[in-house]
């Protein structure tokens, strides 16, 4: 198994100051809710969330800071999709399961591609059930999730009405997008969401 490089670890530190973080759920409390979850976190945010924080009251996200692993955010069951394409309403009550294959392996725009309604419509609540952690939100219906299961395993990914997109810190930047890249694009103020 692997562990969060003391650089990683430093710049976690960093970024999510003491006052604001959340008690870690120590490495006992981890290995249990990977158990009942059916899969292992990635570094680092599992040295994160077993020795840091288990989510804070400020940083990234924008609203909110970041979440207890496992938690969703308040938003999450009452929000309203501009584009959700499925004749099954979005259900936020739904239990997540982090432990399914995440679904996506490429940015996906699903108001463009509307071609089968069966496959379309099971891809779309799988990209927000299945195989990752919510890590928090910008705005309702803006949710920051990192994956945890399959290829993308470890990156972080943004969910928005229309469209989920692995997270990069321009459109030009392919590589990256990892859980400590995003971290660390957040703490100096860079990204491309910055733009908006």
């Amino acid at each position: 198994m692997e562990d969060a490089s003391p650089g990683a670890t430093a710049l976690l530190r960093e970024t999510f100051p003491a006052e604001v973080r959340h008690s870690p759920l120590g490495w006992e409390a981890v290995r249990a809710w990977e158990r009942r979850n059916g899969v292992v976190l990635p570094e680092p945010y599992r040295t994160l969330v077993a020795e840091i924080a288990n989510g804070t009251d400020d940083g990234p996200p924008e609203e909110g800071g970041l979440l207890s692993v496992g938690e969703k955010p308040d938003s999450w069951p009452v929000w309203e999709a501009d584009c959700w394409m499925s004749p099954e309403p979005f259900d936020g009550t739904t239990v997540r399961t982090p432990g399914q294959p995440f679904p996506l392996e490429e940015e996906w725009q699903w108001e463009y591609d509307y071609h089968d309604h069966n496959r379309h419509s099971t891809l779309l609540h799988q990209s927000y059930q299945h195989g990752s952690v919510l890590l928090g939100s910008d705005r309702p219906g803006e949710y920051w999730t990192l994956v945890v299961t399959g290829p993308q395993r470890g990156r972080v990914w943004w969910l928005r009405g229309g469209c989920a997109a692995p997270y990069v810190s321009s459109p030009s930047d392919q590589p990256g997008g990892d859980f400590l890249h995003w971290v660390r694009d957040w703490h100096v103020g860079q990204g491309w969401w910055r733009a908006e």
